[in-house]
């Protein structure tokens, strides 16, 4: 099995089994479980417009009026904390449903078809891994635009390649089984066997890695806000939020905290839920390439 050069965590396949979730599992689910509720009822119950200026005054402590506050420009953090988060995690799964879905495809073909096939589709992969994520996205970014479309399909296009790699090396150890060479024997297409033999014995594994790739779609996408290369005024982000308020600090004022303890929240959330489920179910994370 070849091997690429990145820092992304390999996933070793074994036969999928049922998995129950432990303590940490059930913590990590309240947390998205509250996320995802604000997500999805966040702007229906924020108090206030969250580009209405509520304050003449700017970075006003938490009260009962305003409870996280207002921002650098006298708008209410908490309005724009519940609207944001919604621009957050739709963002983030769409580029996630993305880079799942063009790696796993690519992935898996390539391991499937071998040959020219395999080594041509693997080269051209090694060639994008190559490149720092952060800095392939700022380039293509600041040439594009920084549009929501362009953030969310770049987001998805640069972490199918890890997606690719992962589900190259899953897809290699089934090929090599003896059911997928039965059905290679009897006359079986290639796209039957991808269906039907090698896909459902890796949804397992890739599943742990839609969650990994959902959290560094979140870090990702807010890192280029924080650098003011994603998601524009009016509009924010968990990233945005942070990088307006970052003044505040300056004077003794907390308000970047908050979106930052979000992002923080919900990666730590979703790493529970996978580490969780990756031991119980035999997916075990086995190290970082080098």
């Amino acid at each position: 099995m070849q091997t690429s050069i990145s820092s992304e965590p390999a996933i070793v396949a074994v036969p999928a089994k049922a998995a129950r979730l432990g303590a940490a599992g059930y913590v990590g689910v309240a947390i998205l479980v509250f996320w995802l509720l604000i997500a999805i009822a966040g702007r229906l119950v924020a108090p206030y417009d969250p580009t209405e200026f509520v304050s003449d005054e700017g970075f006003l402590a938490p009260s009962l009026q305003f409870l996280l506050g207002t921002d650098y420009l006298g708008r209410d953090l908490f309005s724009r904390l519940l609207v944001g988060t919604q621009l957050t995690l739709v963002m983030a799964l769409i580029a996630t449903m993305i880079a799942s879905s063009v790696g796993t495809f690519l992935g898996v073909f390539a391991a499937v078809a071998g040959g020219w096939v395999d080594m041509a589709l693997s080269r051209v992969n090694d060639a994008f891994l190559s490149f720092p994520t952060t800095i392939l996205g700022l380039v293509i970014i600041a040439a594009l635009g920084s549009h929501i479309p362009v953030l969310v399909i770049t987001t998805g296009l640069i972490y199918s390649t890890s997606v690719f790699r992962v589900s190259r090396a899953l897809a290699m150890d089934q090929a090599q089984l003896d059911y997928v060479v039965v059905a290679k024997a009897r006359g079986e297409g290639r796209w039957w066997i991808i269906a039907h033999e090698v896909l459902p014995n890796i949804f397992a594994p890739l599943l742990v890695d839609f969650g990994m790739r959902l959290t560094f779609a979140i870090l990702f996408l807010s890192a280029l806000s924080f650098l003011g290369l994603g998601v524009q005024p009016p509009l924010a982000d968990w990233g945005t939020l942070v990088r307006e308020n970052m003044t505040g600090l300056t004077s003794g004022v907390f308000t970047p905290i908050f979106p930052a303890m979000a992002i923080a929240s919900f990666a730590i959330g979703l790493n529970l839920i996978v580490d969780d489920l990756a031991t119980r179910s035999g997916q075990h994370i086995v190290g970082k390439l080098i």
